[in-house]
């Protein structure tokens, strides 16, 4: 196997990011941004440390793509009601309104992804993705 598949793997990551990004700019959130927000919708409390862990992401990473929704105030920190000394991180009620927003643009997104490649391949593609195996 040639180096040049590693290439063509990240190319074909950037341009499905490109693609849900430019869905989402009209919220004006980038697909990281809205998938940190679904997980902390959909599982709060969340710690950063347990939201990096969700995404396979270093704590810096989360930072840099949470500080602007927090400038926003669209998300905020709380101290966490089980350990006094760890902060959870929650949807503001305008994160929340935001997010409901931005969900339809993220379905048409698939939905976009699934026409030009056809359901099914996206559909194999999904279950590939979801079995790799990493060291």
């Amino acid at each position: 196997m040639s180096d040049c598949s590693g290439a063509s793997l990240r190319a074909a990551s950037r341009r499905i990011t490109r693609l849900y990004d430019a869905k989402l700019r009209q919220v004006g959130l980038r697909s990281t941004q809205f998938s940190m927000m679904v997980l902390m919708d959909d599982r709060a409390p969340l710690t950063v440390n347990a939201l990096a862990a969700l995404l396979d992401l270093d704590r810096t990473t989360i930072g840099q793509n949470i500080r602007p929704l927090v400038q926003a105030a669209l998300v905020d920190f709380t101290t966490s009601a089980t350990d006094r000394r760890a902060r959870s991180i929650r949807l503001t009620p305008a994160g929340e309104a935001l997010l409901a927003e931005a969900r339809p643009l993220w379905r048409a997104a698939q939905d976009e992804f699934e026409r030009l490649n056809t359901k099914d391949t996206a559909d194999r593609l999904r279950e590939t993705l979801a079995n790799l195996k990493f060291a």
